[in-house]
């Protein structure tokens, strides 16, 4: 038996907000707060804010590595960026946010690095997974460029074996008539699917399949029209993580209003080929709404130590 870690952060003006939290599950439909719903881990670096995690466990070492996009809006927004969105996109942090840990309980300090050079604006919602053909990490993320003017953001790589040292960056999916952000890659039988936030032509997510983990990627348009009943341009940061019975759950985080009532929705599908996601609410249960994250399958002893250390020098209790 399995259970699951999510890893992410919540809607808040407040600094607090935009640090690290953690939810866990042991059938991935129902969902509870770790440390009481405060955060777990804190960023004091950069922004000192971070948001849309990653986490993942690397086969080499056995040990955890969870990557955050390096921004605070609650200091950041109203400080050097100057309320600008367009500040943020193009003068942002080049880092990520990176935390490490052999146990799930016991994190390193927080440590910045350094991707992106400085034709690139910010660096948002890093994402990883392991290539098989290669034997080293695909680490891809989205942001603005130089080469267009700091225009639409596209999905870029780099790859890296050790989280210390990383490839130069290179394009991994961009599109001339849209702004592509929030990238997911997942694989089923050997086949890779990425999903993406378009920002036009339609505003939606996407689902997009290729052999190789770099793509070139192509559409699946059954995923599209299962998504033609979702509201255009209140959906983005994908995530996804295969069940114990095989199916797949979807959550895509909804930010259609203000404040506490974002957070992630579930959708369910038999499996990522189908490309058919039915929403799937009622099945599903959190207990606040879950931020921008991704979900790592963990076991049971792992679940445990998660659930029963003690947090009280972490977060506001």
């Amino acid at each position: 038996m399995q259970a699951y870690l999510f890893v992410h952060f919540r809607e808040r003006t407040t600094p607090d907000g935009e640090q690290v939290y953690f939810g866990l599950s042991t059938d991935g439909f129902h969902w509870e707060a770790v440390n009481g719903g405060c955060p777990v881990l804190w960023a004091y670096y950069g922004d000192k804010g971070v948001r849309d995690f990653t986490i993942t466990r690397c086969k080499e070492d056995g040990k955890f590595y969870i990557f955050a996009t390096d921004l605070s809006l609650s200091y950041g927004m109203r400080n050097q960026y100057h309320h600008s969105w367009e500040e943020i996109g193009r003068h942002g942090s080049k880092c990520f946010s990176v935390w490490e840990s052999g146990d799930l309980v016991n994190w390193s300090e927080q440590r910045l690095v350094q991707v992106g050079d400085e034709a690139f604006g910010c660096l948002w919602a890093p994402d990883i997974i392991y290539d098989k053909k290669t034997g080293d990490y695909v680490l891809h993320w989205s942001s603005s460029h130089a080469c267009n003017g700091y225009g639409d953001k596209g999905i870029y790589y780099s790859r890296t074996r050790d989280f210390h040292s990383f490839t130069r960056p290179e394009v991994l999916y961009r599109r001339a008539d849209s702004d592509i952000i929030d990238s997911a890659i997942y694989e089923e039988d050997g086949v890779y699917y990425l999903f993406v936030k378009s920002g036009r032509n339609p505003a939606r997510l996407q689902l997009l399949r290729s052999d190789e983990v770099t793509g070139t990627y192509t559409l699946v348009e059954e995923f599209a029209r299962s998504m033609e009943a979702i509201e255009e341009g209140k959906y983005e940061a994908p995530t996804a993580v295969r069940l114990e019975d095989g199916r797949w759950s979807l959550y895509l985080d909804y930010y259609g209003v203000p404040g506490a009532g974002q957070g992630y929705v579930p959708f369910l599908a038999d499996s990522l080929a189908s490309g058919s996601f039915r929403r799937s609410d009622a099945e599903f249960s959190f207990p606040y709404g879950f931020k921008h994250g991704t979900i790592l399958p963990i076991t049971m002893e792992e679940y445990e130590r998660i659930r029963q250390h003690d947090w009280s020098d972490k977060g506001w209790r």
